[in-house]
C-alpha cells in the first residue's frame, strides 16, 4: 500500500508498544517481514525531551525506512511542536497515539480518553498535520466504552484534517486487553472512509490474519502482542497471504541465533546492565512460544534466568537452554541440592 511517499512492502505492520517497539525490536521485525514498524510512543511535553529514556526513543541512528514515530499528549500546539521536532530528528511518519488504555495515559486525559473529545480530537489533528509535511497517521480504537463507540465519528474527522492512514484496534478503553477483540467497527469505519484502514487485535496467527481482513476489509494489519517472543510471525502471514500456504515455523539453529542476535541488541543499545534487564521479558516470550519447550521447561528456566545480572553470563544461559531445554532439570536439581 502507498503512504505518502512511501510504498510498504507488506501489508503486516507492528504496533507500537510501550516498553517494547525499541529499536532492536523494531529492527528484528522489519527483517523478519514487518512492512512498518511503529516507534514506543513519545511524550509530546518539551521538558522531557532529554531525558534518558526519551533520546533512546527518537534514536532511529541506521534505522531503515520509512521511520514511524508516534507521539502522545493533549495540547494542540505542544503535540504539533513535538512532531516538527521528532520530524526534524528522523521521523518520516507522524503517528498520533489516541489508542493507549493505560490508566497513567488516559488520567491525563491523553491516549484513548481524547475519543472522549471530539473538538480536542480536531484541534489536535489539524495541528499536527499542518506543522509537518510527511504523512500523519492515527491510531485510535473503537471508542471510550461500549456505550460510546464513536470510531466512525472520529475516523470522520480524522479523514478531513487531513490524516493519511487509521489504525484501529478492535477494542474500546474500557476493555483495555480483556475479552475478544471485535472487528464489526472496523468494518463499519473501511466502508465509511477512503484512506487506508489497518486493522489491529488479537491477530496471532496467519490465518486469523487473513479472516480479520477478509472480513473488514481493511488495507493491512497491525500485530502487536501477537509478535512478543514470536517475531516471525511477520513472515508467517505474508508467505500465507501471498499463497495461502504455511511457513514452516524456525528450526532450532535458527531460533537461536535470532534470539542471540536479538539480545546483543539490546546490550549494545542499552549498555550490558540494562540491556540483560530488559531482555528478560523477551527471554520470557520466547521460551512460552517455542513449541519444544514444555511448561515445566520454561517455568524452571524463568526462575534460573533471573538471576544472572550480568549479560555475558546471560546469554550463555540462554543460548545454553535453548540449545538444549533439558539441561535446565540438571541445573535446577544441582541448585536445590
Amino acid at each position: 500500500m502507498q503512504l505518502g511517499p512511501y510504498t510498504l512492502t507488506s501489508p503486516v505492520f507492528l504496533a507500537p508498544m510501550a516498553g517494547i517497539t525499541d529499536k532492536p525490536f523494531r529492527q528484528l521485525c522489519r527483517n523478519m517481514g514487518a512492512g512498518l514498524v511503529v516507534s514506543e510512543m513519545t511524550t509530546s511535553e518539551p521538558h522531557l525531551r532529554n531525558s534518558h529514556k526519551s533520546r533512546l526513543r527518537m534514536d532511529h541512528k541506521g534505522e531503515a525506512g520509512p521511520v514511524s514515530v508516534q507521539i502522545a499528549g493533549t495540547d494542540p500546539v505542544k503535540m504539533a511542536n513535538a512532531a516538527k521536532y521528532n520530524v526534524e530528528h528522523g521521523a518520516h511518519i507522524i503517528d498520533i497515539n489516541m489508542g493507549c488504555p493505560a490508566k497513567k495515559v488516559c488520567n491525563v486525559a491523553a491516549g484513548s480518553a481524547l475519543m472522549r473529545d471530539e473538538k480536542k480530537v480536531a484541534d489536535i489533528l489539524r495541528a499536527v498535520v499542518s506543522a509537518v509535511d510527511v504523512p500523519v497517521t492515527l491510531k485510535m480504537r473503537t471508542g471510550w466504552d461500549h456505550d460510546n463507540k464513536n470510531a466512525p465519528v472520529i475516523a470522520h474527522i480524522a479523514e478531513d484534517c487531513g490524516i493519511q492512514m487509521l489504525s484501529m484496534h478492535g477494542r474500546t478503553r474500557a476493555d483495555a486487553y480483556k475479552g475478544d477483540a471485535e472487528y464489526a467497527t472496523i468494518t463499519l469505519v473501511k466502508q465509511q472512509v477512503s484512506i487506508p484502514l489497518v486493522a489491529n487485535g488479537d491477530i496471532t496467527s496467519p490465518l486469523k490474519a487473513r479472516q480479520v481482513m477478509q472480513l473488514t476489509g481493511a488495507d493491512a494489519i497491525m500485530i502487536g502482542r501477537g509478535a512478543q517472543g514470536n517475531p516471525w510471525i511477520f513472515r508467517e502471514i505474508n508467505h500465507f497471504l501471498k499463497t495461502e500456504e504455511k511457513l514452516a515455523a524456525p528450526n532450532q539453529r535458527e531460533l537461536v541465533k535470532l534470539i542471540e542476535n536479538h539480545l546483543i541488541d539490546l546490550y549494545n543499545f542499552y549498555g550490558e546492565q540494562r540491556g540483560a534487564q530488559i531482555a528478560r521479558k523477551h527471554i520470557n516470550w520466547y521460551s512460552q512460544k517455542c513449541s519444544f519447550i514444555t511448561d515445566e521447561q520454561q517455568l524452571n528456566f524463568r526462575k534460573h534466568i533471573n538471576r544472572f545480572k550480568e549479560a555475558k553470563q546471560q546469554l550463555n544461559e540462554v543460548i545454553s537452554f535453548f540449545n538444549n531445554p533439558d539441561n535446565i532439570k540438571t541445573i535446577n536439581r544441582s541448585i536445590a541440592a
